[in-house]
């Protein structure tokens, strides 16, 4: 009865409330937290899921998290980056199949010429991909780090409007396990402020399931999601990469990890109620219908993967990354088709944008 309590509260706002709703193991009342979720969505935002092709450009990165494959140190990864003709193909894919919007995705680089590379790509995009269907072209999302509020200024007048920048917990002695000691969790809060400053969608998130995390920690992250008053939310299970330090790490199970970051996507929904919340491809690592899951849970976001395919098997952030083949995800079709199974609708040309953002 309590737990039903507290998932029809209109109003949740307490660690304790949140935490029991993520501890939630009967499956009715997981069910009952999906539709309740669900209904959220469908009310805040609408039924349309918004397609954002991703576009991994490089896999090279400056820094050396404890968990990630492309972390500084694997010697083992090939290293690539795009070249600017190769982004400008995919992104005129990405706009003929009418989806939209584009993530460009990266490892961390603050050189100058990177924040070149990437100011002079968002521009091109913008002018590839004006059309009468899209006459602002594109709607750009990027995803390459922490830089100062400077470079992320000129990123936002090269025509890029959304930034996500994830946290990966907002716990900070987790926050210290995971990553070494040059790396702060402060850092990473101040960066999202300086994206809202420079005029930016913002978004974050956490991975769920990480070595120690408890559903209070979680609970918290979602709080953290509502004091920064963020735009977008982006956040996935924790898939741990052989070739890391955290590689042998006791976790909980596949199936566990995917439940958790299930009830993690409808308590975001409930709490936060009209941001962009994406179901990523972590989840289709651990089921086969992991993002319609997502969707169902609370999600109105996919991200059909677009990055070549001589390139795609380089930028492996964790073990077992759906989607390698270039033919398995690229046309979207099948994510389409699983997505208006659920009753939804993909939305065509158009960019997408954050409710939250718009309403403010």
């Amino acid at each position: 009865m309590a737990a039903l309590h507290l998932i029809n509260d209109t109003n949740l706002h307490q660690e304790e409330d949140l935490a029991a709703l993520l501890s939630l193991t009967d499956p009715e009342q997981i069910e009952q937290l999906r539709q309740r979720a669900e209904a959220m969505t469908l009310q805040q935002v609408g039924h349309r899921v918004y397609f954002r092709g991703l576009l991994e450009f490089s896999n090279r990165c400056a820094l050396n998290c404890l968990y990630c494959g492309i972390r500084r140190d694997n010697d083992a990864v090939a290293r690539y980056t795009l070249s600017l003709e190769d982004i400008r193909h995919g992104a005129r894919r990405v706009a003929e199949r009418g989806w939209g919007s584009l993530v460009l995705q990266s490892g961390e680089n603050a050189s100058a010429a990177n924040v070149d590379f990437i100011c002079n790509a968002v521009r091109c995009i913008k002018e590839d991909t004006r059309s009468s269907r899209l006459p602002s072209g594109l709607g750009i999302t990027l995803s390459a780090g922490v830089y100062s509020i400077d470079v992320y200024r000129q990123f936002f007048a090269a025509g890029a409007h959304r930034y996500l920048l994830r946290v990966e917990t907002t716990d900070a002695d987790l926050f210290a396990r995971i990553h070494p000691a040059d790396q702060t969790l402060a850092e990473r809060v101040q960066a999202l402020e300086d994206l809202r400053a420079a005029g930016f969608q913002v978004g974050t998130g956490v991975m769920i399931g990480l070595p120690g995390q408890t559903c209070r920690m979680l609970a918290r992250d979602v709080l953290f999601f509502k004091e920064m008053d963020v735009d977008m939310v982006g956040m996935g299970p924790y898939q741990p990469h052989r070739d890391t330090p955290m590689a042998g790490l006791p976790i909980i199970s596949a199936e566990e990890r995917l439940a958790l970051a299930l009830r993690m996507i409808a308590v975001t929904r409930l709490v936060l109620k009209n941001v962009n919340i994406a179901s990523t491809t972590a989840l289709e690592a651990l089921s086969p219908s992991g993002r319609e899951l997502g969707i169902s849970f609370g999600a109105n976001v996919a991200m059909p993967n677009v990055t070549p395919g001589s390139e795609r098997r380089k930028y492996q952030l964790y073990d077992g990354k759906p989607c390698l083949d270039e033919a398995a995800d690229e046309s979207g079709i099948a994510l389409r088709q699983k997505i208006e199974s659920l009753g939804r609708i993909v939305g065509i040309d158009e960019w997408g944008d954050s409710r939250r953002f718009c309403d403010r």
